[in-house]
């Protein structure tokens, strides 16, 4: 004991000395305090009066503001939003607020839940696949810490990680060492031999119980399990780490260079004992699929969630609706194939996605499905920067308010899934009272414009998480 309490101090500036050190990558500090500007004019019909007597040094107070709840296909009539703590306190037309709240007069701009990734990858973002097995861990988690700054900057406040070792990201950004999103974890990514997530040479084969880990694993990137018992291992590891959910991959994948899309990976008896592991632990298991034959077995298994589903048939999305599985698919960009080398087979692969992907979000309309939205961007940052962008091209098939709908409100009912596993406990995705303080204040009305989100930098003038404020342009 003695022993490390001295150690204490050497700790301390340790911290201090890295948090100069991640304070340039895009931390904000919260802005002076602004004096009252008058009462909002009540606005005909839908709000309450409310009239409180605001007396918390925390409490923040934005007036004149119409409102995008998440829920609904219209933005509100001008109202005042009041924010105490980092939950959402009060909303209605008439809230006056003591010298000690900050206070925000948006002036008839529109007020809107902080948007929800629900596939990405913060730990793979900007290194290329070479880089990702490749370089110091600590670099590689400060090089993270900047994207995850750069993602909260763009008006991104939560993501769902679909695997890789964002664990130490995610206490770093919740402990205000970097600023960044809210982090969902799974973890490793839990894969077979020659599968999605085993990047091994020839040479490292065969692989033994009891071998030597591959330098993914030992980075946690990704775990291979070749047996229900290897499964139930690994599924189990990642959550005594924290995952808050479990990613398997079912079916061959794009990245992956020993991985055709038309394979199907897991047993179901393998993939019934991760969903047993997870449900264990009030959790779930949500797995990479692309293929009729990868999702049924999937399904079968008592899975979830499917990721993708790109290249699933009629017969499939009927079962997804039946079952009242999740299916969250992206969008993804016709240049996104130029991460991959031009002729490579994950290049080719990338295309066969891509030719599937009208299809598959025709008919996860016609049947209603259970749609999340995510990027799933990996190895370019130069991707990263057009994540609003991506998220605007779901006009091809959606409104403006079904697809800010799905960034927000849905996308928080699929992270509820993780239970009592939920990192952030409290409602997520909506503008209401109780719910978590993350907003976005809009210089516009993207119900109206959705391509206010692809310039995040210019359009979102205030950006706040957990009632912290990241970012104000009103002075």
């Amino acid at each position: 004991m003695g022993k490390s309490l001295k150690q204490i101090p050497l700790v301390l500036a340790a911290g201090g000395f890295l948090s100069l050190l991640v304070a340039p990558l895009g931390s904000v500090e919260p802005p002076p305090k602004q004096q009252p500007h008058g009462s909002a004019q009540p606005a005909p019909g839908a709000q309450p009066r409310v009239k409180v007597d605001v007396k918390q040094p925390n409490a923040i107070l934005f007036k004149n503001v119409k409102v995008f709840d998440g829920k609904s296909d219209k933005v509100s009539g001008q109202t005042s939003v009041l924010v105490v703590g980092n939950k959402i306190d009060k909303i209605g037309v008439d809230i006056s607020a003591s010298e000690k709240a900050t206070l925000i007069d948006a002036s008839g701009r529109t007020l809107m839940p902080g948007m929800i990734d629900a596939h990405w990858h913060a730990m793979l973002v900007r290194p290329t696949p070479a880089e990702a097995i490749s370089w110091d861990v600590g670099y590689a988690n400060l090089v993270a810490g900047a994207e995850a700054t750069d993602t909260l900057m763009r008006g991104f406040t939560t993501v769902r990680d679909v695997g890789g070792p964002a664990f130490g990201l995610k206490r770093a950004i919740d402990e205000g060492v970097v600023a960044g999103p809210r982090i969902y974890p799974s973890g490793a990514v839990i894969t077979v031999t020659s599968g999605h997530g085993d990047f091994r040479q020839p040479f490292e084969l065969p692989r033994t119980i009891g071998s030597a880990r591959t330098r993914m694993e030992q980075i946690g990137g990704s775990l291979l399990a070749d047996s229900p018992d290897e499964v139930r291992l690994r599924v189990r590891e990642q959550l005594m780490l924290g995952a808050s959910q479990i990613k398997l991959t079912g079916g061959g994948g794009v990245a992956s260079p020993h991985s055709p899309l038309d394979v199907t990976t897991f047993t179901e008896p393998e993939l019934r004992a991760a969903v047993e592991a997870a449900e264990n632990w009030g959790t779930y298991v949500t797995v990479h699929a692309y293929t009729p034959a990868s999702i049924k077995r999937a399904i079968a298994a008592g899975v979830r969630c499917i990721e993708h589903g790109h290249l699933m048939d009629e017969a499939t999305a009927r079962l997804i609706a039946e079952r009242g599985v999740w299916l969250s698919i992206q969008p993804f960009p016709e240049d996104m194939a130029n991460v991959f080398p031009p002729g490579s087979d994950q290049r080719a692969k990338f295309a066969e996605v891509l030719a599937g992907m009208e299809v598959a979000y025709r008919m996860a309309r016609k049947y209603k499905l259970k749609t999340a939205w995510g990027t799933d961007v990996l190895f370019s940052q130069a991707l990263a920067r057009r994540q609003g962008e991506l998220l605007a091209k779901l006009e091809r098939w959606y409104t403006p308010a079904e697809t800010l709908v799905m960034a927000t409100r849905t996308n928080a009912e699929l992270l509820a899934l993780s239970g009592k596993r939920n990192p952030y406990p409290g409602k997520l995705g909506v503008v209401e009272e109780g719910a978590l303080a993350d907003l976005l204040l809009v210089d516009g009305n993207p119900i109206e414009d959705i391509k206010l989100i692809k310039d995040p930098a210019k359009n979102f003038v205030v950006i706040m998480k957990d009632g912290k404020i990241y970012k104000n342009l009103i002075h």
